[in-house]
């Protein structure tokens, strides 16, 4: 169990009531990570989702093929920070992770279970509605960041390739 004042640190939770915060507070953990932590692993069960408190979490996609099974290669997305929400798969189906993240240093996160927060979502249809707009609002920013990334290696390719 966590404090309501940390939740309510954190935008995300604005829509919810005390009710809603402390049945999830009830749910939560705050862990600390020292460096070369591994918090989640692509492909893995999406059993947990996570809040930043403090520090930056690196988060890398995972590319592997079923015709090498010893491919896998890591490419760095980008940070996750603090008061930014991760794992959100652990709310949407099929539940399994699509990034890694393991950190670089000290860093302080809450870890919901998101069993029970979806089993909390399940007979509280504002809590279920709030978190789905404040999780598509997560997963929409995070495609704005991953566009923007694109555009300027695109960007930065085109200048190379002009140069020769």
């Amino acid at each position: 169990m966590i404090p309501l004042e940390l939740l309510r640190r954190f935008p995300f939770f604005s829509f919810m009531d005390d009710k809603e915060l402390k049945a999830v507070s009830t749910i939560a953990q705050d862990l600390h990570l020292k460096a070369g932590d591994v918090l989640i692993e692509a492909s893995k069960p999406a059993d947990d989702l996570y809040f930043l408190i403090e520090g930056h979490l690196p988060y890398y996609m995972v590319v592997t093929t079923e015709h090498i099974p010893d491919y896998r290669r890591e490419y760095f997305i980008g940070y996750i920070n603090p008061e930014e929400i991760f794992g959100i798969s652990a709310l949407i189906e099929p539940y399994h992770y699509t990034a890694s993240l393991r950190a670089e240093g000290p860093c302080r996160v809450i870890r919901i279970d998101a069993s029970a927060l979806r089993a909390l979502c399940e007979v509280d249809s504002h809590l279920s509605i709030g978190m789905m707009k404040a999780v598509a609002k997560a997963a929409m920013e995070r495609l704005q960041m991953t566009r923007v990334q694109l555009v300027a290696e695109t960007l930065k390719t085109e200048k190379e390739s002009e140069a020769q």
